[in-house]
């Protein structure tokens, strides 16, 4: 692969599949961006790495695949997901539109337990070292997700299945980029507790609402991390 990566042993735990575990890893790898998007994924460099035949390896990067983190080119082979300016603007589109219908729907069918658990969820990002240092915001994926457990919460299976199954990991790629831009993180810790309480006091379209003013804030920060990172690959390509 372009990008140095430090793979781990293979595990001998029955409870886990070696191609599982490839997955796992692999997919972490990628969405924390320890390989970079656009990296060639090389399938004997894996195999040796792992004592992995290439039948359970092919079969965790086509699961990967099916999760939009890898993308196939021909006669290249799989390749890390690296999603032009448009792409991203698009995928922040569909985001504002279907959160905020889930935020909406979870105001009007999380049950007042599963809104206090969703409060936990915050108190717990709170908590978190990197966020108190400055340095990003909470981000463990599934329960301890805000956005998940809202997604959840909405009821709405079709609307589940779109992004907390195919869109899930991709998002949270680029929603990890992101966060570590100055105060940015606060930002969104403030945002999240305000659609939190419009969700507590039942109120849809206020939740609605504040869910797709906060993910347009998130897609104007990505514009600008973008965009300054293309500025800065620009003139050191230019120093050269």
């Amino acid at each position: 692969m372009n990008d140095s990566l430090t793979l781990p042993s293979p595990v001998s735990d029955d409870s886990e599949t070696l191609s599982e575990h490839v997955f796992r890893k692999i997919q972490s790898a990628i969405v924390k961006g320890e390989i970079a998007p656009g990296s060639k994924i090389s399938e004997p460099e894996l195999a040796r790495t792992y004592g992995i035949s290439r039948g359970p390896l092919r079969e965790a990067i086509h699961r990967l695949e099916g999760q939009k983190l890898l993308v196939r080119v021909p006669h290249v082979g799989a390749r890390v997901v690296s999603l032009s300016h448009e792409e991203l603007l698009e995928l922040y589109e569909i985001r504002e539109s279907l959160e905020g219908m889930a935020c909406r729907l979870a105001a009007e069918r999380m049950s007042q337990a599963e809104i206090d658990e969703l409060r936990r969820v915050l108190d717990t990002h709170e908590r978190d070292e990197a966020f108190q240092a400055g340095r990003g915001y909470y981000q463990q994926e599934g329960d301890y997700d805000f956005h998940y457990r809202i997604i959840q919460g909405s009821g709405n299976r079709t609307l589940t299945r779109m992004l907390c199954g195919e869109l899930y990991q991709l998002v949270r790629m680029y929603r990890l980029q992101f966060s570590a831009t100055p105060n940015r993180p606060r930002q969104a810790f403030a945002e999240h507790h305000r659609i939190l309480d419009a969700i507590a006091d039942r109120d849809g379209e206020l939740a609605e609402l504040l869910m797709r003013r906060h993910i347009g804030a998130s897609k104007r920060n990505m514009e600008r991390h973008y965009l300054d990172a293309q500025a800065k690959t620009a003139n050191e390509r230019g120093d050269q």
